[in-house]
């Protein structure tokens, strides 16, 4: 990565910010961090790097063979060399490094090193993976070592921690890091030299923890997060100028309060101290693990990265792809190596509770979509998942895999195939769809001789995405569905629990993905052109008196079916729809849209006839469904079954409440499948505004139909249609 002058200046100026360690700056002898101590593997055809501490006014001197390489520590007492580059070696060698005292750092292999980060499926070790007897028993593999970052969370960052190498034993190997041994293995067989392994990971971590200030720094979109990390970093401007502000305000106040003593004025409270200035205190808040974990490592030679983190952020969409720019750039920038090889494995099919079977799906697209970045690969694993175990034991073919990677990329084993099929392009052939994969692997195949599973298409009129029948062509998937006439896209594997079976010629799974435009959601459904729109209302409007958009009520034809639109967009663009039309529950036009006092609608009844169509997974669509039932009222409610629903409970908000005084209270708008255990979409307490209850299918939390999530203001964008079917003369 080049940046400008000034650039560069900011990032040294930025990064002695949060180089300090906090302990004692004074040292009676040379010291070594833990990384560099017996067994370990030094990266080969890389400058060789070696640091540590001693008094100020003490020169070290640093030996490997015949080279050696002196150097004065700095005021802070921190020293460092570099030594030319070593060729791969089996045959142990030491490090020596003299000054007031003398250090040797016996079985010293020189070979290849690679850096393994993330949470619990990184950190999830051979002794609780796949076949650990046997693992174990055959773990005989002396050239291979590995040391593990013990699980520290820090405010700021540190300079060492407490560890040692390992020799891959019978003994040790137990407690290596499985994904990464696996991959060591692979590549010491193909490679036949030492292969390092450093594990910084730490079960249940989300990404930001792990990224350094200037990877936030960099990304537009993660500039509130920089902003926060700042804020609380003693030295900063922002700091003192919050911190001072605060000071002011307390000297101010404590002067009120000495005059106060003897007066009668009342005194208020002392001012509180201001949460941006209050330190981080979870491995969950930004930096806490590159302070802890990460910091200390920064610039040891690597081959590159390895990384396999996702489960904590996978509601977060795109959002997600930011955020890995910040961790892989910042992690770039500071160890000083350009852009070095960055490995990661996309999570893993799990059913996440009652999450909408596509969130996965999106998150998936924005983990792919970080292989745009220099130097970056992806494993696709969705045909070795446990989807009841966020933790598939089968590591075996996940070291493997980005083995792969690292043996085409890096150490020029081009005819290798290491990535899985990707969507290529999509073509329109009549009724049929024509999808090309890249990366095939001499064409495509499946793992079980059957149809490809898991294809979708949508057309203008077909009531959403519909399952394909997928037939492979080399290269290429044909899909058809008999319930789209004109499709105009596609989706694959597009659901949480997805486990297809569509793989490249040499077995790599293809990921879910998509392509083509899609219609609009009511556009898609069919005969969508016959509805007349009634009401349109902004929810970002929602208050006690309802003002909609757009008022067609006074001009509405006899009508024989109403239908409701309800389209949110969550904060990481998720886009979720449903449109229900059920059979006219009154003829009433003013009675149709939002269940006010004023407008004294109140409806508390069977539905007929409910077709439901929702990009939403998980919800139960369909035509003529015979057991909807609607809750409209402006009253407050209670959990009550008054209405006898089947199915109902009466100890939490469902599909089977009972209005409560007052008459113009909470307010419920909501269309429920009872047989289904449905709520199909609410908007409760529209005047509470954006603290309102909305929600597409159930809500994931204990009462299913949203009463009380007061989440209106998470929402990007929120809207609400209400139409009419004329009666046919």
């Amino acid at each position: 990565m080049k940046l400008r002058l000034r650039d560069s200046v900011f990032a040294t100026a930025i990064l002695s910010l949060f180089s300090f360690s906090g302990g004692d700056s004074v040292f009676a002898e040379v010291k070594l961090p833990a990384v560099f101590s017996d067994h370990m593997v030094l990266q080969q055809q890389q400058k060789i790097r070696v640091w540590g501490w001693a008094d100020a006014n003490e020169s070290v001197t640093v030996s490997i063979g015949s080279n050696n390489e002196t150097a004065q520590p700095n005021a802070s007492g921190r020293w460092q060399v570099e030594l030319p580059p070593m060729v791969a070696s089996k045959v142990p060698t030491t490090i020596t490094v003299k000054g007031s005292n003398t250090i040797e750092i016996k079985d010293v292999l020189v070979g290849e090193v690679w850096f393994c980060s993330g949470q619990s499926n990184m950190e999830w070790t051979v002794a609780i993976s796949g076949n650990p007897k046997e693992e174990i028993a055959a773990a005989k593999y002396p050239l291979i070592r590995h040391i593990k970052v013990p699980l520290v969370q820090s405010n700021v960052p540190l300079d060492n921690f407490n560890s040692s190498w390992q020799v891959c034993s019978l003994e040790t190997v137990g407690n290596f890091t499985a994904c990464g041994y696996y991959m060591a293995r692979q590549l010491h067989k193909e490679l036949d030299v030492p292969v390092g392994i450093v594990n910084s990971s730490w079960g249940g971590t989300r990404v930001e923890p792990w990224t350094p200030p200037v990877g936030f720094q960099r990304v537009e979109a993660l500039q509130g997060i920089y902003q926060s990390v700042i804020g609380r970093t003693p030295g900063t401007p922002q700091y003192r100028e919050r911190l001072s502000a605060y000071i002011k305000a307390v000297e101010d106040w404590t002067a009120k309060a000495k005059s106060s003593v003897n007066s009668k004025d009342v005194l208020q409270p002392s001012p509180s101290y201001p949460g941006e200035l209050a330190p981080f205190g979870s491995n969950q808040d930004p930096t806490m693990l590159y302070n802890g974990m990460i910091h200390a490592l920064v610039g040891f030679p690597i081959r590159g990265a390895l990384w396999y983190q996702g489960e904590s952020n996978h509601e977060e969409g795109m959002l997600y792809f930011e955020k890995k720019k910040a961790l892989i750039n910042g992690w770039r920038e500071l160890w000083g190596q350009g852009d070095f090889p960055f490995y990661y494995v996309q999570i893993a099919p799990y059913r996440y509770g009652d999450r909408d079977q596509t969130t996965l799906a999106i998150f998936w697209e924005a983990q792919a979509a970080v292989q745009s970045l220099p130097k970056t690969g992806m494993v696709v694993i969705n045909d070795i998942a446990t989807v009841n175990d966020i933790h598939p034991p089968n590591k075996q073919d996940v070291g493997y895999r980005l083995a792969l990677l690292a043996l085409k990329n890096d150490y020029g084993k081009k005819d290798l195939v290491a990535n899985s099929p990707e969507f290529l392009s999509l073509e329109t052939i009549g009724d049929r769809l024509k999808v090309r994969f890249k990366n095939t692997g001499g064409g495509l195949k499946t793992r079980d001789g059957k149809a490809p599973s898991h294809f979708e298409v949508v057309g203008v009129g077909s009531g959403g995405f519909q399952p394909a029948t997928a037939t492979i062509d080399g290269d290429t998937v044909m899909l058809v569905s008999e319930k789209v006439q004109s499709p105009v896209a596609f989706r694959f594997a597009w659901n949480m629990l997805a486990e297809p079976n569509l793989c490249g010629g040499t077995g790599l799974p293809v990921g879910a993905c998509r392509g083509g435009e899609l219609p609009s959601f009511f556009n898609s459904i069919p005969n969508s052109k016959e509805y007349k729109l009634v009401y349109e209302l902004d929810l970002s409007k929602l208050t006690k008196n309802i003002k909609y958009d757009i008022d067609n009520s006074d001009a509405v034809p006899p009508f024989d079916r109403i239908a409701y639109l309800v389209e949110l967009t969550t904060s990481n663009g998720d886009e979720r729809s449903i449109f229900v039309s059920v059979d006219a529950f009154t003829d009433d036009a003013k009675k149709i849209g939002f269940p006010t006092a004023a407008s004294k609608a109140r409806f508390q009844m069977a539905l007929q006839g409910m077709d439901v169509f929702s990009n939403v997974g998980g919800i139960k669509t369909g035509t003529k469904i015979g057991t909807g039932n609607i809750e409209f009222w402006p009253d407050n409610y209670g959990m009550k079954n008054g209405a006898k629903v089947v199915g109902a409970s009466e100890t939490v908000y469902d599909f089977g409440d009972e209005t409560a005084p007052p008459v113009d209270g909470y307010g419920s708008m909501q269309i429920h499948n009872y047989a289904a255990g449905e709520t199909l979409f609410a908007i409760n307490n529209w005047q509470a505004a954006d603290r309102a209850d909305i929600g597409i299918g159930n809500h994931g939390g204990e009462h299913r139909d949203w009463t009380f999530s007061a989440n209106a203001g998470t929402y990007a964008t929120k809207r609400l249609r209400v139409y009419v079917h004329p009666k046919t003369k």
